[in-house]
């Protein structure tokens, strides 16, 4: 075992555990727990969310996907950047206003009742565990490769610290380990870009020249065709990851932990910003490890590429900054992990227990002992899972995640939003039909059905490996044919009173105007 790795992760174990202790100290309450009694600053949220949203397949993946496709790997992180957009200019703003805890509480705000509110909770969960699995195995490898430690081991522990954030010390908790995570990570490669930079005299062309002989792409290594097989490939990756973010659970419950719309903005806005350096600084990392680790290096040590970050700040600062990289890599996976159990946490005990099975009556001490039980539930089953995954790829859950973000939540949210016409009917059939073409595309393509390495060692039936092109547009015709057919009458009273207070926070039902708290 490597000394210093150990410690710098012992570093970063221990300090995640100082600030639960801070968090548990606090007077909980379910607004605490889910929210953290919306008490977060913009800017501090607008961290938070960088840090809920920067996930190990960014930071280890993308650098080393630039590695090893050259244009089409940086194409890849534009994706991630762009989905802001839409986040900021249509959904932040009205969730806020809207919901309370969770994505469930938006939809029913328009159309109450336990149908929805089950149906909408139960793809917050599988959202939830899908992108839980592969961070949790991730992690179990990382610090397998790192520390030597049984991979058994690495999850059980890691698993463990993760459920211990949240049954203690709840959304503050999560979202200080997010805010610390952001400023580690954007440190680590800040600093590994100016070490790089400074190798090759601060001359991009010089490191641009260096790029060209350390790999076998040459000149072309700077246009597009590398990464993906085809064209339609690269538009239905992008599609997926443009909208997919929209409709990430533990991305939009982020915006109820801050006090109003300015607040939400300003998230918004901050999130945006560091995420666009972050990926214009694992641009510059990319380009370095060809440069000075060499693609065939790079592919002898690890053919998947997500060990270019780690090899180039061996190759720029020794053990010692290979290490601290380690450790930011770790301390992403935990705080990406943290944010997904308490979406899921809020699912099931907010949604499904308080909302449904105890129709808004159970008490604030009941809400939270369900709350920290199903967290340890949750924190069990994907332990569990993950056990059992060590040796076969999941990657393809946090494709799957992302498609069914952007085919099944994606369309009810915009419709529910800003569709007049829309009722239960399209709610239903649009999250079941966009879910259902996600989960049939990906079991069907080649993620699962490959005769070298898949699950299924058959010719996938579904050809593209991100089945977003496809399922996208299933899920939003499902929720406007489900709407048409149903011929239900329009509720122009309910769709006005939602419109104004999605747009305002002013809720016309309420005798002062105001949303209620």
């Amino acid at each position: 075992m490597n000394r210093t790795y150990f410690l710098l992760f012992l570093f970063i174990v221990g300090s995640t555990l100082i600030i639960t202790h801070w968090a548990a100290q606090r007077k909980q309450t379910t607004r605490q727990f889910f929210i953290a009694d919306s008490s977060l600053s913009g800017f501090q949220n607008g961290m938070a969310i960088a840090g809920d949203y920067i996930s190990a397949a960014s930071f280890l993946g993308i650098t080393g996907a630039i590695a090893l496709g050259g244009y089409d790997g940086f194409l890849y992180s534009i994706g991630f950047l762009v989905s802001y957009l839409l986040v900021l200019l249509v959904i932040a703003e009205p969730v806020r206003h809207l919901g309370k805890y969770s994505l469930a509480d938006v939809i029913c705000a328009r159309f109450p009742g336990n149908r929805i509110r089950l149906a909408v909770a139960a793809v917050t969960f599988t959202i939830s565990i899908f992108y839980m699995i592969p961070q949790l195995v991730a992690t179990g490898l990382l610090v397998r490769l790192l520390l030597g430690i049984d991979y058994s081991v690495s999850v059980l522990v890691i698993g463990s610290l993760m459920t211990v954030y949240v049954v203690f010390g709840g959304m503050v908790a999560t979202s200080w380990v997010q805010i610390i995570k952001t400023v580690l990570l954007m440190s680590g490669i800040f600093l590994l870009s100016l070490m790089l930079l400074s190798r090759f005299d601060w001359q991009l062309p010089l490191l641009l020249q260096h790029v060209k002989a350390g790999t076998p792409l040459g000149d072309r290594f700077f246009s597009p065709g590398h990464l993906f097989s085809t064209p339609l490939e690269a538009l239905s990756l992008h599609l997926t990851l443009f909208l997919g973010t929209a409709g990430l659970p533990h991305i939009l419950i982020r915006f109820f932990t801050v006090k109003d719309a300015v607040a939400v903005r300003r998230s918004v806005i901050t999130a945006s910003w560091i995420i666009g350096l972050f990926y214009v600084m694992t641009l510059a990392l990319g380009l370095g490890t060809v440069a000075l680790v060499g693609w065939q290096r790079l592919v002898e040590t690890d053919p998947t590429g997500n060990l270019a970050a780690p090899l180039l700040a061996r190759e720029l600062g020794g053990d010692f900054l290979m290490a601290f990289i380690a450790a930011i890599a770790f301390a992403t996976i935990v705080a990406v992990v943290t944010g997904l159990v308490i979406s899921a946490t809020t699912s099931l005990s907010h949604d499904i227990y308080n909302q449904i099975f105890r129709n808004s009556t159970a008490t604030e001490k009941e809400q939270l002992r369900i709350a920290k039980w199903t967290a340890g539930g949750i924190g069990l089953i994907s332990i569990l899972f993950s056990l059992g995954l060590e040796n076969i790829n999941v990657a393809f859950l946090v494709s799957l995640t992302f498609v069914i973000a952007a085919s099944a939540n994606l369309p009810v949210i915009l419709f529910t939003l800003y569709w007049r016409r829309f009722n239960e009917t399209g709610v239903m059939v649009g999250l079941t039909s966009g879910f259902l073409a996600s989960l049939v595309a990906v079991i069907t393509g080649p993620h699962i059905m490959n005769p070298g390495h898949g699950w299924i060692t058959t010719e996938p039936l579904f050809p593209l490996l991100n089945p977003g092109v496809v399922a996208i547009p299933v899920g939003f015709a499902g929720a406007f044919l489900g709407t048409v057919l149903s011929r239900r009458p329009v509720d122009e009273e309910g769709f006005s009173r939602v419109l104004v207070q999605a747009q305002t926070g002013m809720d016309p039902g309420n005798p002062v105007g105001r949303r209620p708290s």
